[in-house]
């Protein structure tokens, strides 16, 4: 079997592919992520696919042979996306925002291989209740979302914040959409159960 690869040092993605019980390698794309997000002409879900191609293809040039799996996601409202937080303050400023709101949540994973290239895209619609800033602050300093676009976490205390999450695969809003990604590696070869 090729190694397999993942083009992410994100913590989440990691703990997602290792549930498939799968030998793999970690490796940081190296990517500009901001000179993508920079480009006027990209709609958000664009943006997302752009940056998972470009990362898989990045590591695959330094892996030949090797099977790559990048992924990119974003949450965007009003055409506007909304990255990584960063801080407090500017988790709370995304969570304001999103309060009361529907918005998208925007996962693109590329899996370059040595027969060619697959790609899905998995597109989350998130109704978020109201919140009042106290709520929103209280929110933040349980479960510290400062590295997740959007500024939650589904998969811990985030999950209270909404009113309706409809998706395809919920592993995708944390990153990475296991049952698309699953079949692709069985069908390259992977014992995946």
């Amino acid at each position: 079997m090729p190694d397999l690869v993942l083009a992410s040092t994100s913590r989440y993605r990691k703990e997602l592919l290792s549930r498939l019980g799968l030998a793999f390698a970690c490796e940081a794309p190296g990517v500009d992520e901001d000179a993508v997000k920079a480009d006027a002409h990209l709609s958000p879900r664009q943006v997302a696919e752009v940056l998972a191609e470009k990362k898989a293809r990045a590591v695959a040039a330094r892996r030949p042979g090797a099977v790559v799996i990048g992924s990119d996601q974003l949450a965007h409202l009003d055409g506007d996306v909304l990255g990584k937080p960063g801080t407090v303050e500017g988790a709370c400023g995304q969570l304001g925002r999103l309060a009361g709101r529907t918005h998208e949540l925007v996962t693109a994973v590329c899996i370059v291989h040595p027969g060619g290239v697959e790609r899905v895209t998995d597109i989350a619609r998130l109704r978020m209740r109201p919140l009042d800033a106290p709520a929103i602050a209280r929110y933040v300093a349980v479960d510290r979302p400062l590295d997740c676009a959007g500024a939650y976490k589904l998969e811990c205390l985030g999950i209270a914040l909404f009113e309706e999450v409809a998706c395809g695969d919920h592993t995708a809003i944390t990153g990475l959409p296991l049952v698309w990604t699953a079949g692709v590696l069985a069908r390259l070869g992977f014992q995946v159960p």
